[in-house]
């Protein structure tokens, strides 16, 4: 795979909400379902032919109260709010092709995070899956539940490792680019043993995928090499991609699009204000992410063009993902 690439720095961050009165009025419409393409991240379409599509909710519209307390920033659309304040936003960023990448934030103190396995990858062996870890969301995330997106790689490509609720599935790795969930559910974006984990923190998961996209706010010096960043459908050069960064305040920036190079969602997490990122999961089956515009409500596709539906990871999923959980 990939050497491994040294990260700059760190954010930091007090992982605080900005608030402040202003009334909004939301209305959250997902896009409509692309034509489902077969792929995955690594590996021949045969080798990991995807899952028959799982039917439901194709659009979602829903009107949010006009009583939020956190100024809307510009450029950022608020797609979920809770108790009035905005939890997830999200801006549109054209791509070096004309494409669109999407960015969704999530704002630190608001939202909590929670790794899960898939039905048959990462092998879990002989640990102990809770109900809120497994192939679907479980019972009690749903009524807290704002967000869900795709994690990374299958296990056998060698991207990295994983770690679920304190049990290692895959050994972690030195080096490789890790989305870090503390006990508190809180999330970090980092590099294994060069700035995370930080002394005493609580680490209860992880999940390791590749070397750095973005280190101390510059795309890695191997942004260029695609073939680096993962084997493609044919061979091509501008596919699905997803990833993950995080900002000086702590915050949490998930970036895909349907037709993007990797330094398309490098330069897009560094508009955003990441400082530190990770590609995630590639090729069209894969790349996935749903938001409600409330804690519990239906969910709505937020990538244009995501082959997945909505409630993709509420019915079962293959793979390994995240839900983002409302903290109160």
């Amino acid at each position: 795979m990939i050497p491994s690439r040294r990260l700059q720095r760190r954010p930091t961050g007090s992982h605080r909400c900005h608030a402040i009165t202003t009334v909004c009025t939301l209305v959250v419409t997902s896009v409509l379902l692309g034509t489902s393409l077969a792929g995955c991240s690594q590996g021949s379409p045969s080798s990991n032919t995807p899952p028959p599509k799982v039917t439901g909710p194709t659009t979602t519209t829903t009107t949010v109260p006009a009583t939020t307390t956190t100024t809307e920033q510009p450029g950022w659309t608020p797609v979920s709010t809770v108790n009035g304040s905005i939890a997830v936003d999200q801006k549109t960023i054209t791509g070096s092709d004309g494409a669109t990448i999407t960015v969704v934030r999530f704002r630190a103190g608001r939202v909590r995070f929670n790794l899960h396995v898939g039905s048959t990858d990462p092998p879990t062996g002989s640990a102990t899956i809770g109900q809120d870890a497994g192939s679907a969301i479980g019972s009690g995330e749903t009524p807290l539940l704002l967000a869900a997106f795709n994690g990374g790689f299958e296990s056998n490509t060698g991207a990295g490792g994983f770690e679920l609720n304190g049990q290692v599935l895959l050994p972690l790795l030195a080096g490789m680019a890790s989305l870090v969930i503390d006990a508190n559910g809180a999330g970090h974006v980092g590099v294994w043993g060069q700035n995370t984990p930080t002394p005493g923190e609580q680490v209860v998961s992880v999940r390791q995928n590749l070397a750095p996209l973005v280190a101390g706010g510059q795309p890695s010096p191997a942004i260029d090499n695609v073939g680096a960043w993962g084997a493609t459908l044919g061979g091509g050069t501008t596919v699905a991609r997803s990833s993950l960064g995080e900002d000086s305040g702590g915050n949490l920036l998930y970036a895909a699009g349907m037709h993007s190079l990797p330094k398309d969602l490098a330069n897009a997490l560094i508009d955003s204000g990441s400082v530190t990122a990770m590609e995630l999961d590639i090729n069209p089956e894969w790349v996935q992410l749903a938001f409600a515009a409330l804690p519990g409500l239906a969910l709505a596709t937020a990538i244009p063009g995501q082959a997945r539906p909505a409630n993709q990871f509420q019915v079962g999923w293959t793979r390994d993902f995240v839900t983002v959980l409302t903290t109160s």
